[in-house]
């Protein structure tokens, strides 16, 4: 594989990862045996009509997921994409909500369903806050709203699944690692905001 054309100019390699690439490092897969979904309904921790019937649950469960993640380290395939850069312009689009890419030593990532170390408000989803601890019911967010995780729920849309495809219609190269690909994109357009949220 050559890493530069004739033009000198480095060739944009768009890599695609799901929860397998991160599999490595410990991190459950949703959909394998005994994968997160095993003895979580998804309807009721990854949802918003979920989160409505019981916030408690939903984060807990989002706490737990913080901990595995903040347990984890970056594997090869993490520090092997970082590596790419000194030949290649790399772009990451992750699926994945941890952090392993950024820790991984990669700088171009773009994480289509959140961010597990991101909070924000159930009302305001463009401003996000950093979060290393757990977050409660009553936890608010500066618009006095309740937190919720900074993660796209199924009935949700994507919001960067445009910037996503823009991106990689621009690659000279496109790689997809440790994904089937079922979740792209994991929703149906237009938003969820339904009225019950307090």
């Amino acid at each position: 594989m050559e890493a530069q054309e004739t033009t000198g100019r480095k060739k944009h390699v768009v890599v695609l990862t799901g929860a397998g690439i991160s599999a490595e490092s410990g991190l459950k897969t949703f959909r394998d045996s005994d994968g997160l979904w095993e003895g979580y309904n998804v309807y009721e921790v990854a949802t918003p009509r979920g989160f409505h019937a019981n916030p408690q649950l939903v984060l807990d469960f989002y706490n737990m997921r913080r901990k595995d993640v903040a347990a984890a380290q970056p594997n090869a395939a993490h520090t092997g994409l970082a590596e790419l850069e000194k030949d290649f312009d790399i772009t990451i689009i992750t699926q994945n909500i941890d952090d392993l890419h950024e820790r991984g030593g990669s700088s171009k990532i773009l994480h289509l369903h959140g961010q597990i170390f991101k909070m924000r408000s159930v009302f305001d989803e463009t401003t996000v806050y950093p979060i290393t601890g757990d977050i409660q019911l009553g936890d608010t967010a500066p618009d006095g709203h309740q937190l919720r995780p900074h993660i796209v729920w199924f009935e949700e849309p994507v919001p960067l699944i445009e910037e996503a495809a823009r991106i990689a219609a621009s690659a000279d190269i496109f790689v997809v690692i440790g994904t089937s690909l079922p979740g792209i994109p994991c929703s149906r357009p237009g938003r969820y905001r339904p009225s019950f949220y307090p």
